[in-house]
């Protein structure tokens, strides 16, 4: 079966082959600190050996909730903030019709899955009770702590909610708990209430774990095959695990490629795709590289576009503004369908010469043009392709980015698998909200702010 590939023909302008074999050993070093789990952040590589590793009775205890999940909700609410609402979006909205929600009833994805948690808008939350107080609904809340603000105020908010909808005892059949195996708040709620529950591994961070039930049971409730998912996510884990030559192993090249053109000034990574329907899927990479390189001063910063909406926006930029950035393009193969351009008896529009091909067809060479003219405008490109947005390849592609996210936080020297930036706002926000045990940080940032 054809695979994921990389290829970076298009930034050797700007790099040389020796380059390539001078960063090799650095890159055999950090697959070896990352498969003998001795490297920094070791405490938190479970999600290496997810795809081999996970046990077929949670696969089926996974799809056999997700079933009756599917029997008694119209709406399915995904509660969580990051990498425990990132992943699964990416994979459901990568695979979903783009229409969904505007099909008949009959034909559309049931249930249909929204999310929450993820911001602290008022007008959004209030806005989402509005819909479930028409529809049947059931919801997953994802936390290990279960006091992360964000989540929480909205899981507060919607148990309450359910509870009065369907009294106590209903409500506990319509919640599932994915949390600690053994600490934390709402692992106690769980204990306390009867809910359903599934663990987020200890040595999983939030960013890494689409592959447990953090992104299975949504993905499975969402009705997409969650063993495809694995299954190609098992291959790429083979691949990329016995492979240590630069050249063949997809990892490896990305990894040496984006560090090299970082060590030249090329500072900004504009990751690139030519279908709306992988917004979510940019979006999830973007945490997994901002969350993991961004720190100790070092880092190359994830953007991301949309093509050939954003050529009419940020093309500009990336054509003409400064050279400090590079491109990742996605390329996808094939396509589920089929649209022919029609031909047109007053071709006022001057379309004929296109007439009979594919959207796809075109949608290629708008790749090829607009690639062709970044190299000439100084963007380097990689290019990595997947023959379709399957589930199987979604898999391959969520391992083959973490695995190469861990092979180029080692060579940039930082450990990816912490985040020690994310408290600072944190820690302001619980002084502004008056949270107890903050009262010494209170007094000092009302200071501060004062004299803003």
């Amino acid at each position: 079966m054809e695979s994921i590939r990389v290829s970076v023909t298009n930034i050797m302008e700007f790099v040389s082959y020796d380059e390539f074999e001078q960063i090799s050993p650095t890159l055999n070093d950090a697959h070896k600190q990352l498969l003998s789990k001795t490297g920094k952040g070791n405490e938190f590589l479970g999600w290496l050996d997810l795809p081999s590793g996970i046990d077929e009775p949670i696969i089926s205890d996974i799809e056999n909730t997700a079933k009756k999940l599917r029997e008694i909700a119209e709406i399915f609410v995904v509660i969580g903030i990051g990498g425990s609402y990132l992943g699964a979006r990416a994979i459901i909205e990568a695979l979903k019709h783009n229409f969904d929600q505007l099909l008949p009833h009959d034909e559309r994805q049931k249930p249909i899955v929204i999310y929450a948690g993820q911001n602290i808008s008022e007008e959004y939350l209030s806005d989402l009770l509005d819909i479930l107080e028409k529809r049947d609904y059931a919801i997953s809340v994802i936390s290990k702590s279960g006091t992360t603000t964000e989540p929480a105020i909205a899981f507060r908010v919607l148990k309450s909610h359910l509870e009065t909808k369907y009294g106590i005892k209903g409500a506990r059949e319509r919640i599932v708990a994915i949390t600690d195996k053994s600490k934390g708040a709402l692992k106690q709620l769980s204990i306390n209430e009867g809910y359903k529950t599934y663990v987020v591994p200890d040595d999983v961070g939030g960013r890494y774990s689409v592959l447990t039930p953090v992104g299975l049971l949504p993905i499975a409730v969402a009705g997409f095959s969650i063993r495809d998912l694995i299954k190609g996510a098992a291959v790429m884990q083979k691949k990329l695990s016995e492979n240590t030559d630069i050249h063949s192993n997809p990892a490896f090249l990305y990894a040496a490629a984006r560090n090299m053109l970082y060590q030249k000034g090329k500072f900004i990574e504009v990751f690139v795709n030519y279908l709306p329907n992988l917004y979510y899927l940019t979006e999830w990479w973007k945490q997994l590289y901002g969350e993991s390189e961004g720190k100790e001063g070092k880092g190359i910063f994830p953007a991301g576009v949309i093509n050939t909406t954003d050529l009419h926006s940020m093309g500009q930029y990336i054509q003409e503004g400064e050279r400090k950035i590079f491109e990742t393009v996605l390329s996808v193969g094939n396509s589920k369908k089929e649209l022919l351009i029609p031909k047109d008896g007053s071709n006022l529009d001057k379309l004929n010469y296109i007439s009979g091909k594919s959207m796809l067809w075109v949608n290629g060479m708008a790749e090829t043009a607009t690639t062709l003219a970044h190299i000439d405008g100084g963007v380097p490109n990689i290019k990595i392709r997947i023959p379709e947005v399957s589930e199987f390849h979604l898999g391959e592609l969520i391992y083959f980015f973490e695995f190469a996210c861990a092979l180029s936080g080692y060579t940039l020297g930082i450990n990816p698998f912490d985040q020690p930036g994310v408290e600072a706002y944190k820690k302001n926000m619980f002084a502004l909200l008056g949270k107890p045990g903050f009262e010494k940080e209170t007094t000092e940032i009302n200071k501060r702010i004062g004299n803003m």
